[in-house]
């Protein structure tokens, strides 16, 4: 990295990246488009900027869910992926993005309703790295953040373009008063600096960690991803536990509760197989099954998610595309969610 400071919270260092994924490690690339929503050229007003999304994707799911709960879904428009790439039958190649809203769910066996043709730029792209391409750039990655108005990527990292949605929410049109608004981020320096401690932690070892053991090839790199992974989550737990706060950081929630979400909610339904992450279920941690209960049911976070488009996404990139029914027991998911009880 030359040198440059790397905040862990946001990307993975790339030191020796080459070496480290030959012996089997999954290194997390770094997005290249770092534009901020307030600068000269990127003002933020209502109607001018875009999302491009894939709703299986947990880094999109994080800006999906900040541009909900802080009621900019009028404010933001918005095109979604299908959750699985392009095969090697595609004319354009293998392991792009799609925007097709006729692509059939092996899972369903129909169209899946969210996924969306692309509009954003108004050349209607069928692959997302068009749009990268179209800048110059041979990046392929979702979420991207972009200017319907200078038809150009502001941001494709999603940490920082859910910073970005929080701060400038009131301009970019936000239908939530401001005193009745979520703030992801509060000004109180003594919060800032627990939210930024929970997000190293949780990015390390929930987030990237899940990543780490689930797509790493080598024994020891896995097992050392799931023992932090867990040995996380029993730290978050006895922190919920302890004295029975609703959110991380206390009684309201702020940026590392939305960081956390995505991958507690894939956790039980897809993660505990297809990561190899089966130490235990976010069921068998009550405190932090109550909270999931408690974040799924705020405004604007069911609609956030789609765990059909996880499961596709997820087991339909495995070795034989088969997705997995369950759990069922002690009841399906997503309606698990409701019930906040089944933790005891």
């Amino acid at each position: 990295m030359g040198g440059k400071h790397v905040d862990t919270a946001t990307e993975e260092s790339q030191a020796d990246a080459g070496s480290r994924r030959e012996k089997g490690e999954f290194v997390r690339g770094v997005s290249g488009f770092r534009h901020t929503l307030g600068d000269a050229e990127f003002p933020p007003e209502p109607g001018r900027y875009h999302l491009f999304v894939a709703l299986n994707c947990p880094w999109c799911h994080r800006v999906t869910l900040a541009r909900n709960i802080l009621g900019l879904q009028a404010g933001m428009t918005t095109d979604v992926t299908f959750p699985n790439r392009t095969g090697n039958d595609d004319p354009a190649d293998a392991n792009h993005w799609e925007f097709n809203p006729t692509r059939l769910s092996t899972l369903t066996g129909c169209a899946l309703p969210e996924c969306t043709t692309e509009t954003g730029t108004g050349q209607a792209y069928r692959l997302v790295n068009q749009i990268y391409a179209a800048e110059g750039s041979d990046e392929g990655s979702v979420p991207v953040l972009y200017d319907k108005r200078n038809h150009r990527i502001v941001c494709n990292e999603s940490a920082e373009i859910i910073r970005m949605l929080n701060d400038q929410a009131a301009e970019l049109g936000s239908s939530i008063a401001g005193a009745d608004r979520v703030d992801l981020y509060p000004a109180d320096i003594t919060v800032r600096e627990e939210i930024d401690s929970l997000n190293e932690v949780i990015y390390t070892n929930i987030n990237n960690g899940a990543y780490k053991a689930g797509f790493s090839s080598d024994q020891s790199v896995y097992a050392a991803a799931f023992e932090a992974y867990f040995d996380t989550l029993s730290q978050l737990e006895a922190r919920l536990a302890a004295d029975d706060r609703p959110f991380l950081t206390g009684e309201k929630f702020t940026e590392a509760d939305l960081r956390l979400y995505p991958t507690l909610y894939r956790h039980d339904p897809v993660y505990y197989i297809r990561m190899k992450l089966n130490g235990a279920k976010v069921l068998d941690f009550p405190s932090l099954w109550r909270w999931l209960c408690r974040v799924y049911a705020m405004s604007g976070v069911a609609e956030s998610s789609s765990l059909d488009h996880c499961r596709q996404g997820y087991f339909g990139r495995s070795w034989n595309n088969v997705i997995p029914l369950g759990p069922t027991y002690p009841m399906s998911y997503p309606e698990a969610y409701v019930h906040a009880e089944l933790a005891g």
